[in-house]
């Protein structure tokens, strides 16, 4: 359990604000290439980490395209099992920061999971969700809206280490807009309830056969056949071949295209009733 006491004001907490660039959209079909966190402490930022991860297989031009991380830029560099213990160790005990916090945590708690670390049990504070409620006269919520609009130091957009400090400052802007005294709990309900690391879990659904099923065939890029409550076909058995699983706080869902289909769509896991893998 954390030992933090959420009804002290923010601003006596330790923050650490991460940011991942990726090979694609999906975890456990695409992986991370690079992250960045920056930490803050006492009212300031006191240290950053930043690491080039290589991804098993080689990235494709139109992810490279967004975060302008090349192959070769990675071809030396360690791979994530190698990198993520040291992570942790960053982030330990501290709240934790992420612009559209979902899709990191998606891709960060399986590699946590995978080398046998204990998923975080402070809160992560989204600092897209708090935005929208703190500063709602942004024309959008993207980062780097946000940083230009709240006139923050802008760094390189697409790199994690520049991402993470603009994520801490634009959450720090926020929390400062609620006031020096507000409680760690009163921000957390700001942005709509705390979220955990816990909730992007992949040991809890290996518990089941059929989540078993599908985190092989992701992994092996298999087809699989599939029982679904919803759609179109309600009940009757479909061929997909699984592209990716996220767990989203909406819902998790399955990224897949359907056996003859040329789009992806996406299934939610609780209308899933059975799964098998050829």
């Amino acid at each position: 359990m954390s030992n933090l006491d959420l009804e002290k004001p923010w601003g006596e907490h330790t923050f650490v604000a991460f940011d991942t660039e990726t090979s694609g959209k999906y975890p456990l079909s695409a992986q991370i290439c690079e992250i960045g966190a920056v930490k803050w402490q006492g009212g300031k930022e006191v240290e950053r980490f930043e690491r080039l991860i290589k991804p098993d297989e080689p990235m494709k031009e139109t992810v490279i395209k967004i975060h302008g991380i090349t192959n070769e830029m990675v071809a030396d560099a360690p791979k994530v099992h190698e990198v993520i213990g040291e992570f942790s160790e960053f982030i330990r005990g501290a709240v934790t920061i992420a612009h559209h916090a979902p899709f990191d945590l998606g891709f960060l708690a399986p590699e946590l999971e995978y080398k046998k670390i204990e998923l975080p049990d402070e809160p992560v504070i989204c600092s897209s969700l708090l935005s929208r409620r703190v500063i709602p006269t942004s024309p959008n919520h993207r980062l780097q809206t946000l940083v230009e609009y709240l006139g923050l130091e802008q760094g390189t957009a697409h790199r994690a280490g520049d991402d993470a400090a603009a994520c801490l400052r634009v959450t720090i802007e926020c929390m400062n807009r609620l006031g020096p005294l507000t409680s760690l709990k009163d921000v957390l309900d700001r942005q709509g309830g705390a979220i955990q690391w816990s909730r992007f879990s992949i040991d809890e659904l290996m518990q089941e056969e059929k989540w078993r099923n599908l985190l092989t065939a992701i992994e092996n890029k298999k087809r699989a056949e599939m029982i679904y409550s919803g759609g179109s076909r309600p009940g009757r058995s479909r061929i997909v071949y699984p592209e990716g699983l996220v767990r989203s706080l909406n819902g998790d869902f399955l990224v897949a295209k359907e056996e003859g289909q040329v789009q992806t769509k996406r299934y939610y896991l609780e209308k899933v009733k059975d799964l098998l893998i050829d």
